[in-house]
């Protein structure tokens, strides 16, 4: 079963597509205004069964909005500390090289935005719920 995640913001959205074998099959930061172009773009690519969304800051807007532009089943799930659970797992996806893997976990911070691995994070949450 695919499923999108979707990290909601006011400039930028974190997309993500992940399979039933949990692997990561696509992941990106977009500008707001393209988000629902490619939500569009990747629901006709991995016919995925649902769209997963964080539940805070604008995703009232955002379940609107989608409603009206898409044909898939939308749930809410929450994202408390999900920003902070993605700046750790960006090293995961991007160990540090050099000097940088000195740099206590704690202290460093990714140098690109990471909403597309908050909407990675969402997708395990909902799996998690699931089980």
């Amino acid at each position: 079963m695919m499923i999108i995640g979707f990290d909601p913001g006011r400039d930028k959205c974190g997309l993500a597509v992940m399979n039933q074998h949990k692997e990561i099959l696509f992941r990106s930061v977009v500008n707001s205004s393209r988000a629902i172009a490619l939500i569009q773009d990747l629901i006709a690519k991995y016919s995925p069964k649902l769209l997963v969304m964080g539940n805070q800051t604008t995703s009232k807007q955002w379940k609107a909005e989608l409603k009206d532009n898409i044909n898939l089943s939308i749930v809410l799930v929450d994202e408390k500390n999900s920003s902070v659970e993605a700046r750790e797992r960006y090293w995961l996806f991007n160990p540090p090289q050099g000097l940088g893997r000195l740099i206590p976990l704690g202290l460093r911070v990714p140098p690109e935005p990471i909403d597309d691995i908050v909407a990675v994070i969402l997708i395990e949450r909902y799996w998690h719920q699931q089980q």
